[in-house]
């Protein structure tokens, strides 16, 4: 079985069904690109905030939006196993194609580590999630400052590893549109038509 990242259309199917992502996997990319990005931005404002109620506050909206990309990040895959995303262009060379298939990869795992080991920070600092307020979430270490402290660095370093992978993964996609000039950045707008689709 191919992984969710990997998957392909069969070459018998009719290109023009697989030729753009489908509009709920749109979704998902753009309303989760747009939850990392606000999750990124209020974390680095936070860290440096004294401690005062607005903080705390931000806190609590960073781990709910945290919990929800985590939750998301598996529906998402369920989706993408179902409908395979469309093929690469032929005019990709194959070392080309397999480094976007690991970069994918790397994105949908650091979605799911990265609020994996917010929420071990939390629990090893004894302080419990409770998402969106309403929902208790159950520990998942004992307290222990240590530990807490050592998960705060590896979570921190990880946001610096996704924010290196997301700005190359925005750079690949604006080299494909401006210099490639195919349609691998237009198959993911929201109201894009690739040039086969306008074809057809």
């Amino acid at each position: 079985m191919s992984l969710p990242w990997t998957a392909m259309p069969l070459p018998t199917e009719d290109p023009l069904m697989h030729n753009s992502y489908t509009a709920v996997a749109k979704f998902f990319h753009w309303g989760m690109a747009l939850m990392i990005l606000g999750l990124l931005a209020l974390g680095f404002v936070m860290t440096d905030m004294p401690l005062s109620p607005d903080k705390l506050q931000y806190y609590a909206w960073h781990k709910w939006a945290g919990v929800s990309v985590f939750m998301l990040v598996w529906l998402r895959l369920v989706w993408r196993v179902l409908n395979p995303p469309p093929a690469y262009p032929d005019s990709m060379p194959p070392l080309l194609q397999r480094a976007a298939h690991l970069g994918h990869a790397a994105l949908y795992g650091l979605m799911i580590v990265i609020p994996l080991s917010g929420w071990l920070l939390s629990s090893a600092k004894g302080v419990p999630t409770v998402w969106f307020g309403v929902w208790p979430l159950p520990d998942l270490l004992e307290k222990d400052k240590a530990m807490g402290h050592l998960l705060h660095e590896v979570h921190e370093a990880l946001n610096f590893v996704l924010l290196f992978l997301l700005g190359g993964h925005a750079a690949a996609a604006l080299k494909h549109h401006w210099i490639d000039k195919d349609d691998i950045l237009k198959r993911m707008l929201p109201h894009g038509r690739t040039t086969q689709e306008d074809n057809a």
